[in-house]
């Protein structure tokens, strides 16, 4: 990441690569989730801002991280995820972009666990822009900084083109893929998944009240939702538990 500002014709200049190797992944059937990462790397590595992840997201349920470009931004992927709560939550929600410039002084009124675990992790501003075609939402693409400060016209600017080009090739991942999206490189979901499963199963409620209660267990006790639903699985923790 880099404070210069990447113009239409730095991105241009710097995509072509990327997205030919994604084509013809796509063209010949192979794995796109290697050549997709590339394309969000390329696309966001120049941005103004000091981290950037790019996440499969549809609703409150799914979260796939396709692309991250450092730990601290990956975990606050985990965060959101096991909050249900967070600047992508609002940005897929919404549909519009979530600039939160100052989490120490702006108060988060939307999300403030999120807010204050995003503090402790060093992260001083935060910003969430919605990967969408028409009616089509396809995920959400965060970015932080360090240091709190707004973006300038600019250098939003130049964060939304990064934005447009990722919605682009995952669109044409998502028209060659049908409803098997590409894996993401975040944490096993598929374990949140079969607890949920377990939960519905022993209290015969929505998924999304199972989900909930998981993530609410969780969180009481300052544990990621995906090493609850690894306990649970393992059947180091039985449904019951969560309900103590």
């Amino acid at each position: 990441m880099t404070s210069d500002v990447a113009g239409i014709g730095d991105f241009s200049a710097a995509m072509p690569e990327s997205v030919a190797e994604l084509l013809a992944a796509l063209r010949e059937g192979r794995d796109t989730a290697p050549p997709l990462a590339e394309v969000c790397r390329a696309a966001t590595e120049r941005l103004p801002v000091d981290g950037a992840s790019v996440a499969l997201m549809t609703d409150t349920r799914d979260r796939t991280l396709v692309y991250a470009s450092d730990e601290v931004i990956k975990h606050l992927d985990s965060v959101q995820f096991s909050l249900g709560e967070g600047p992508c939550f609002e940005a897929v929600s919404t549909g519009r972009p979530v600039l939160a410039p100052d989490l120490a002084h702006d108060p988060q009124e939307a999300w403030p666990t999120f807010a204050n675990e995003a503090g402790l992790a060093g992260v001083g501003a935060i910003f969430a822009f919605p990967l969408r075609h028409g009616a089509a939402m396809l995920g959400a693409m965060d970015a932080y900084r360090r240091d709190p400060g707004w973006l300038s016209e600019a250098e939003l600017a130049s964060v939304l083109n990064a934005a447009d080009w990722v919605t682009s090739a995952l669109l044409a991942v998502a028209a060659a893929a049908g409803d098997e999206m590409p894996v993401g490189i975040g944490p096993d979901r598929a374990v949140v998944h079969q607890a949920t499963g377990m939960v519905i199963a022993e209290f015969t409620v929505p998924a999304a009240q199972a989900l909930a209660r998981l993530r609410g267990y969780a969180y009481a006790r300052g544990r990621l939702l995906e090493d609850v639903a690894g306990d649970l699985v393992a059947r180091r923790l039985h449904p019951r538990e969560i309900e103590t």
